[in-house]
């Protein structure tokens, strides 16, 4: 790997910026986190002392010492910032989602093609535990030909929070903040649906925002189902998976949130394991079904996002999130808000 050091922006000290961008910036070697932009300068100069702190983005624009620029901001504001830094000749990272809709991401997209930099959304699930353990279930043909995939990202929050993720307005709601993940997921599982049928709705009392939402993407065999719900007790189902040779159960989250929460950092004690692996049920040439003991268990790597975009500039390797595998995820996103709208099935019709 080359010795250069790369400076790295982080736009935003929300919950983006503050759990998951600067701490895992921080952490990759290459990377070098310059600047904050944000008003939260006592939280800031507290977590990274000797951090530089913007009170305006165009601080960090006119800087020509800043190579790669994180959007970790407001979803409305994901696009004008992510264009404004690759027409300034910054690499840029956006936090999901890429933007409000298709559209707009692939003006944004258009503008990383015209810099020449290097564009990449932080669809950071796809290196959680359990997800890559199921990446490496389906290789491996332990659960023959799947039929279905339940993928849940439940919570029991009832009382609405008064931030921007639950307020009505474009972008809030948890269609465009859980969605973006089990839409991506999916996608890089099976690739794009025939069609998709969506339901959103405001459950709490109070909410002014999507706080549910039950999205069934059709395949020609194969169904699959994201879920998400804001009054759920007894969460905890993550993913159920049913195919012709087995089944798949999945409870509890990835731990690497829960670890970036309370100050961990990658490298520290046995980071991305999952203290409730899931279990496989097998079906056996006589037809029974069984637990399966030797069932893969691997560790979630969030470190390996930044550590491919860090490659990706220095080195010309594909970015760890395309473009191109971003805009897919932001089109099936919409095609749920069209569902949802309209009250019908739509047809997923993918032409890049």
């Amino acid at each position: 790997m080359s010795s250069k050091q790369l400076n790295v922006a982080v736009v935003g000290y929300g919950l983006a910026g503050r759990v998951f961008h600067a701490p895992l910036v921080d952490s990759t070697p290459g990377l070098r986190l310059h600047s904050i932009v944000s008003s939260r300068s006592g939280e800031i100069a507290a977590d990274h002392p000797g951090v530089r702190i913007c009170a305006d983005v165009g601080e960090v624009l006119e800087d020509g010492s800043i190579d790669l620029v994180v959007v970790a901001t407001p979803n409305d504001s994901h696009a004008p910032i992510a264009r404004a830094a690759l027409q300034a000749g910054k690499h840029v990272v956006v936090d999901k989602p890429f933007a409000l809709h298709l559209g707009e991401a692939r003006e944004v997209a258009e503008a990383a093609r015209q810099a020449g930099k290097v564009l990449s959304v932080f669809h950071n699930r796809r290196w959680d535990a359990d997800f890559l353990t199921l990446r490496a279930l389906l290789g491996s043909g332990a659960l023959g030909e799947v039929a279905e995939l339940h993928s849940h990202f439940d919570r029991f929050r009832p009382q609405v929070p008064d931030r921007w993720r639950d307020r009505a307005g474009p972008g809030g709601g948890l269609w465009y903040d859980l969605g973006p993940h089990l839409a991506d997921q999916a996608l890089q599982l099976f690739g794009p649906p025939l069609a998709v049928s969506a339901d959103l709705g405001m459950q709490r009392d109070g909410a002014t925002a999507v706080d549910y939402f039950h999205v069934q993407l059709r395949y020609p065999r194969l169904r699959v189902l994201l879920h998400a719900g804001s009054l759920v007790p007894g969460a905890g189902l993550r993913f159920a998976v049913h195919g012709s040779g087995g089944s798949w159960f999945k409870h509890g989250l990835d731990p690497q949130e829960d670890a970036l929460r309370a100050g961990q950092r990658p490298g520290d004690g046995a980071w991305g394991r999952d203290p409730r692996p899931g279990t496989l049920l097998r079906v056996g040439t006589d037809g029974a079904v069984a637990a399966d003991p030797a069932a893969p268990v691997l560790d979630g790597n969030w470190p390996a996002y930044y550590a491919g975009v860090r490659d990706a500039i220095l080195h010309g390797r594909q970015p760890p999130v395309t473009a191109d595998s971003a805009l897919l995820a932001m089109a099936l996103i919409e095609a749920g808000q069209r569902s949802a709208a309209e009250r019908r099935e739509v047809d997923f019709d993918w032409a890049g």
